[in-house]
């Protein structure tokens, strides 16, 4: 059966969201370096926290107890801020991921979903080039904070309303399973999960309608059914 409508996550299946943290961690260091830190040793502590694992929080504090700083909180809030308010001018797309939209919007209305700060994400949208790829862009934290982050429906029912179609009739493309294959499952859609990103090697659990390398691989089988 036909999709109505296909929903797009943006970070780790779009462009690789670790360009954008090491540009995040680059504007700490900066940040610390104002502060009497070594801005490149700083930078590197806290891009090693988030290789570790992009999704915990405490990451400068973390890296301010690796760099040996004994009491964090004189610096603590302007490395934070430095952090929340880094605005990429470009982010790099995946291969093929520009032409895969194309292809997509030429036969489907298509969502941006995602979740996250709203002006982070937009600044990420903006930085890739895609601002008006998309038929409409959903960013869950503006439906109801964090809370409506995937896997709650509250996102995906939004875009299958934004369409004026039912959230079964919608195919869901994401890099994790535990957000847009378990968003998509909760409500009945269909979905493909891309192999892309820092969650690439994760369990398949929800197992996805289908699989795919990339966005491009994800299309491809998708405009072939």
């Amino acid at each position: 059966m036909t999709p109505a409508g296909i929903v797009v996550d943006l970070d780790d299946t779009l462009y690789p969201q670790a360009a954008y943290l090491a540009g995040a961690a680059r504007a700490v260091g900066r940040a610390g370096g104002a502060l009497g830190l070594d801005p490149l040793r700083l930078a590197r502590l806290v891009r090693r926290q988030l290789v570790a694992g992009s999704d915990a929080g405490g990451t400068v504090d973390r890296a301010l107890a690796a760099y040996g700083v004994a009491d964090p909180a004189p610096v603590l809030p302007a490395l934070v801020a430095a952090f929340a308010g880094y605005r990429p001018r470009r982010l790099p797309l995946y291969p093929g991921a520009a032409e895969a939209l194309a292809a997509l919007r030429a036969r489907f209305p298509v969502v941006c979903l995602t979740d996250g700060d709203p002006a982070i994400q937009r600044a990420k949208l903006a930085a890739t080039g895609l601002t008006g790829a998309f038929t409409a862009v959903v960013i869950t934290d503006e439906l109801g904070g964090r809370a409506c982050r995937k896997p709650d429906p509250a996102g995906l029912l939004h875009a299958a309303a934004l369409l004026g179609v039912g959230a079964a009739d919608l195919l869901v493309i994401g890099d994790r399973p535990g957000k847009d294959v378990a968003v998509a499952a909760a409500l009945g859609a269909r979905s493909i999960r891309v192999r892309t990103g820092e969650h690439f090697a994760a369990p398949s659990v929800p197992r996805a309608t289908a699989e795919a390398a990339t966005l491009a691989g994800a299309t491809e089988l998708l405009l072939a059914g």
